[in-house]
């Protein structure tokens, strides 16, 4: 696969792609339409196969999954540099030398909110996650301190004691 390794044939691959909205635009009419997104992998597939003359649909679809995986996975380094408070000096960048040509991707991976599959009416019993106190749930939030019960040597006496009278009258 040494012919996909050639800089001026996997740019214009990537060039290709990005043309191909349906192939990677979520938001896209054609984007769930199986028809158009075969018939622009079997165009990615003409032009591929200038290169690498056995290769199939499953094959391009795996390379363009591989170039899409690899680019999320180098923007996810650099969110999460920029995340740690890091300098600007000491955020992380990305040595992949296609990672610019594949900046226009970065719109589309974004983290998905969660959904709870619970029913309604159990959603409203679960606790709630946030930082900040709701009105539903009056209380602390988890960025207050919760005061700890203090216990004086009193206190202490007093529980060994008890525990010390309930083993006596179990030996009784």
């Amino acid at each position: 696969m040494k012919q996909l390794k050639d800089p001026d044939f996997f740019c214009e691959f990537i060039d290709r792609y990005r043309d191909m909205r349906n192939l990677w635009e979520v938001k896209n009419p054609l984007y769930r339409n199986k028809p158009a997104r075969k018939a622009s992998l079997e165009k990615l597939l003409e032009f591929v196969k200038t290169r690498v003359p056995n290769a199939d649909i499953e094959f391009v679809d795996k390379k363009m999954y591989s170039l899409v995986n690899t680019h999320r996975k180098k923007l996810q380094k650099v969110h999460k540099s920029m995340r740690s408070g890091a300098a600007a000096e000491d955020v992380y960048v990305p040595s992949l030398w296609y990672y610019n040509k594949m900046r226009f991707l970065e719109d589309q991976i974004e983290a998905r909110e969660s959904c709870l599959t619970l029913p309604a009416p159990l959603q409203s019993t679960l606790p709630s996650t946030s930082a900040e106190p709701s009105e539903d749930q009056p209380g602390p939030s988890i960025l207050e301190e919760i005061e700890e019960p203090r216990w004086s040597q009193e206190d202490l006496s007093q529980d060994e004691a008890l525990a010390g009278a309930s083993v006596s009258q179990e030996e009784v």
